[in-house]
């Protein structure tokens, strides 16, 4: 990814304010990287095919996954693509904020901008490396709440130089002062950068309030107190924590064959010591559920008014069936059909709005994100809250739109793999969160979800249950909105 950063509002408020459709399925996640990154899931642009083929054509795509787990604990996927003679290598750590206590939140980020730094090839002057750039092999990185992963496009002759290059850094780094030091430099410019936009102060007051006991669990980016006082050795700590095999998949799409893959990681990764589990030795934080609802009125100088509700929402292995349900359902209210945008957008009360659940296995958010305008910002709430309090009145969408919905996810997720490269992230993401059993399952599962599913997720998560409200204004528009906390949690 980048030397720049997404955050999860920066980006899905992009995209509102150019009044298109907002990312479904990944827009609430921050990814501190070099470069941006597909969403997991997109929007379908195109009608899809008949239900029945992108069903078949999605399954196979996810069968043809095949894997192999080394006797050091270290996942080798690969997914052959022998159109064209490109292939992506990617590297998935189980690391990203939800590691991180107060003391260590950020650091996964910095740690991941010293992954391509100086190791061991470069002390012993590897002969690939004069040649890596003119082979056109690129690399890049991300880091998320719960997966940090390192990627490799390039032509498929040079996957094994890939995987070598990819080898050093993960087993051999060096962490020289001088390069930590320039790195450390540009996180912070990166946080900077970040709390001078207006709409980061959205982001940071819901994730501070939704998950308030452990926020910095929920904040990839850190803070400029960690980063400046970060070390080498903080990050040698990070890599013997989390930079495990038995804590990592190596993830080979495109141009090559499975078995090969399967020898040159035996060859090149076998050596990398197995360790202790992080997730026994430091296991994840319980999230407590939100004791009340409370709104926050957030000025800044910003044009528009900007609508922001939130929820805790079902985590991946204590409520699966309800991550089916919540996909399918945001994807119902998502196309401008449904009596969700109708009721908002085509009577001019909002000029975008999204509503979205965020796959996570230590709580997933759900969001509502609204745009509007000062003179209409305490009707746009209202309104709002109305449509929450129908979500489960039996004609609020019809059958019709309950299977075009899961026809269109299917359709969608066989898109993503036109571009491998993509695809590849997309592999990492779920075998990171939820694990790939999870992952083959997905679309069998979105396909059996009924509308008595969707009933119970919005009953568990949604109406009724304690939320957090958030609008981002000036101080102008604020005098004419007059929004108060009691607008914002619908009361």
């Amino acid at each position: 990814m980048k030397r720049t950063f997404l955050t999860r509002y920066l980006s899905t408020l992009a995209i509102l304010l150019a009044l298109a459709t907002v990312l479904p399925q990944l827009p609430f996640t921050t990814a501190y990287a070099r470069a941006p990154q597909t969403a997991r899931r997109t929007t379908a642009a195109a009608p899809p095919p008949a239900p029945q083929t992108a069903a078949a054509a999605s399954v196979g795509a996810q069968s043809q996954l095949v894997g192999r787990v080394l006797a050091n604990g270290l996942e080798v996927i690969v997914l052959e693509d022998h159109s064209i003679p490109l292939v992506s290598l990617e590297l998935a750590v189980k690391n990203g904020s939800y590691t991180e206590p107060p003391e260590l939140n950020g650091l996964s980020h910095l740690y991941e901008h010293m992954f391509f730094k100086a190791n061991k090839a470069v002390l012993e002057g590897a002969e690939y490396l004069q040649t890596l750039d003119q082979l056109g092999v690129l690399s890049n990185a991300s880091t998320r709440e719960e997966i940090v992963n390192y990627y490799t496009h390039t032509t498929s002759p040079n996957l094994r130089v890939a995987m070598v290059a990819m080898r050093d850094s993960a087993l051999y780094p060096l962490f020289h002062e001088r390069q930590f030091e320039q790195e450390r430099q540009a996180v912070l410019g990166e946080l900077d950068r970040h709390e001078s936009n207006p709409y980061g102060f959205l982001s940071l007051e819901l994730n501070n309030r939704l998950f308030y006991k452990y926020p910095s669990r929920k904040n990839p980016g850190g803070n400029r107190e960690t980063v400046t006082a970060a070390t080498t050795d903080t990050m040698r700590l990070i890599q013997s924590r989390y930079y495990i095999p038995n804590n990592a998949a190596l993830i080979v799409t495109g141009d090559a064959k499975a078995e090969e893959v399967f020898k040159f990681a035996q060859e090149l990764f076998g050596e990398w010591k197995k360790g202790e589990d992080p997730f026994v030795k430091y296991p994840m934080v319980e999230h407590p559920p939100l004791a009340k609802s409370e709104g926050v009125v957030i000025k800044q100088p910003v044009n528009n008014v900007i609508l922001n509700i939130g929820w805790h929402g079902p985590s991946i292995g204590k409520d699966n069936p309800a991550t089916y349900a919540a996909d399918v359902f945001s994807f119902i209210l998502r196309q401008p059909d449904s009596r969700f945008q109708r009721a908002l957008v085509d009577t001019g009360l909002v000029t975008a709005v999204d509503f979205n659940y965020y796959t996570q296995r230590n709580v997933g958010p759900i969001q509502v994100l609204a745009q509007t305008t000062p003179d209409k910002a305490r009707a746009a709430a209202r309104a709002i809250y109305k449509e929450i309090a129908s979500f489960n009145d039996p004609a609020y969408y019809t059958d019709e739109q309950l299977e075009a919905a899961k026809g269109l996810l299917e359709a969608d997720d066989l898109y993503s793999r036109e571009k491998l490269t993509d695809y590849t992230h997309t592999v990492g993401f779920w075998w990171a969160s939820t694990g790939l059993e999870y992952f083959r399952g997905y679309l069998g599962n979105l396909r059996r979800t009924s509308r008595a599913d969707i009933n119970r997720y919005i009953t568990t998560y949604i109406q009724g249950k304690p939320h957090v409200g958030l609008a981002l204004l000036s101080e102008e528009s604020q005098r004419q909105a007059q929004l108060t906390p009691q607008d914002l949690i619908g009361q």
